[in-house]
């Protein structure tokens, strides 16, 4: 189930990254801590160069049944929201494929086709990578882009008094848990991200759920993120789950959504939610910041702590 704790002493994503902070220089010097969406280099003094990677393997995201097209639309989707949570402009894609001797070599050209389409929907190519043998058939995507220096939102910078806005829906995730393909069918939000990256505090995506992303907010600017469950704008699928209470808020929670969550001037608001709708994307207002610790959330006027929900790699769910 969500939230639950690994064994003592087993592999935590962050406390990996908190060892990973201490223990590599990059934890200290880079101009993103090791853990945010993305890696950050400076090239020059107003440019920005982004990488990021993420994986696909086969029985945790994807079956042997599902499309290799979509396993490859995915490796690229995934990837490239990283860069969306940065405000980045996407400059290419490389894709590692691994796999058991006898992978049908059609299998591997169908991913790439994928990463490819997805990549060039976005202004940007799949320019190479890598094969290996491997047990299990794993894509590994990685990905460049670029972004100013003075419109790169960290997950530091929330400020008592912003606004928290999201893109989109809260609860895709959850609404297609048991439905893998559905849960491969990612649309970075690349072109939302350079928008609110103008004007944005702090960002990040929500691939993990937005209560996992809103905890990560509030420890890195330390200060206290409010979530209004009345706001959060539920999945359709979700909201005739909506009376079921905390198994409700568990779908909502879940993770997946890879959508953006960031905290925003309120005066900045009205201007967003006007030029997003250009893009056909909602913004909705979902709580606020305050002086404080943690994430937490509001229910009809009272709050309590966030609950451990949403996606915890190396742990049961």
């Amino acid at each position: 189930m969500p939230g639950v704790r690994g064994r003592r002493g087993s592999l935590r994503e962050r406390d990996f990254h908190q060892w990973l902070r201490t223990h590599l220089p990059g934890g200290r010097t880079g101009v993103l801590p090791i853990g945010d969406d993305a890696a950050a280099l400076p090239v020059g003094r107003h440019r920005i160069v982004l990488l990021t990677s993420d994986a696909l393997v086969e029985n945790v995201h994807f079956r042997r049944t599902t499309s290799a097209r979509r396993v490859g639309e995915a490796a690229a989707a995934f990837n490239l929201s990283d860069l969306a949570a940065k405000g980045g402009v996407p400059a290419a894609l490389l894709i590692d494929l691994l796999g058991p001797p006898g992978t049908p070599s059609s299998w591997a050209r169908s991913v790439l086709l994928g990463a490819e389409s997805m990549a060039a929907r976005y202004g940007c190519h799949v320019v190479g990578g890598d094969t290996k043998p491997s047990r299990t058939r794993t894509v590994l995507g990685m990905a460049a882009g670029w972004v100013s220096r003075d419109a790169l939102p960290s997950r530091r910078g929330a400020r008592p008094g912003d606004a928290v806005v999201t893109t989109g829906w809260v609860g895709h995730g959850g609404a297609y848990r048991t439905d893998l393909n559905r849960l491969l069918q990612v649309l970075p939000r690349i072109r939302e991200g350079q928008l609110l990256a103008r004007v944005a505090h702090s960002m990040t995506d929500t691939s993990d759920g937005i209560a996992e992303s809103a905890q990560l907010l509030a420890d890195g600017s330390g200060c206290r993120v409010v979530l209004v469950e009345e706001a959060l704008p539920l999945h359709p699928r979700l909201r005739a789950s909506e009376r079921a209470g905390p198994r409700a808020m568990a779908l909502a929670f879940y993770g997946g959504d890879y959508e953006l969550l960031a905290t925003v001037d309120p005066g900045d608001v009205p201007e967003l939610v006007r030029a997003l709708r250009r893009t056909h994307c909602r913004l909705t207002v979902v709580g606020r910041v305050e002086r404080g610790r943690g994430a937490w959330l509001e229910r009809s006027g009272r709050s309590k702590r966030m609950p451990p929900l949403g996606w915890r790699h190396f742990e049961p769910r």
